[in-house]
């Protein structure tokens, strides 16, 4: 699973919602780009972008397990996941080399943005070890 992080905090880029709208077609393009070419090599499972933390809600479970519901917009927040990618690779080096390659997406300018990507194994089910 590649996991797609955005940081205020360590983005040398401005927000998305300042961005002309060809950066944003260029940005988008590029991802629908990506997911055509890991599909067409049998490689996608799944791709989702997300809607930034001022739409998300954290839920805990409350008394008698109703659920308990924190809305947004979470000012404190400086990273959130923008998207994720479930692949189906050979070998790990070559979800590093998909994340790497996804971490260069455009942005304003036509800039690589860089964006850090978590490459985290899909466990099928508890190591042998347990």
């Amino acid at each position: 699973m590649l996991l797609m992080q955005f940081s205020a905090a360590g983005a040398d880029f401005p927000s998305i919602d300042t961005w002309t709208p060809e950066e944003i077609q260029a940005h988008i393009g590029f991802m629908q780009d990506t997911n055509a070419k890991l599909t067409a090599d049998g490689e996608l499972v799944q791709a989702e972008g997300l809607g930034g933390p001022q739409q998300a809600r954290i839920v805990r479970a409350g008394e008698n397990g109703a659920p308990v519901v924190t809305e947004g917009p979470f000012a404190e927040t400086k990273e959130f996941l923008a998207g994720w990618w479930i692949v189906d690779c050979e070998t790990p080096q070559r979800a590093v080399e998909i994340a790497a390659y996804i971490s260069a997406a455009p942005g304003p300018g036509g800039r690589p943005l860089n964006m850090p990507i978590e490459v985290h194994p899909v466990m099928s089910a508890p190591p042998q070890e347990i």
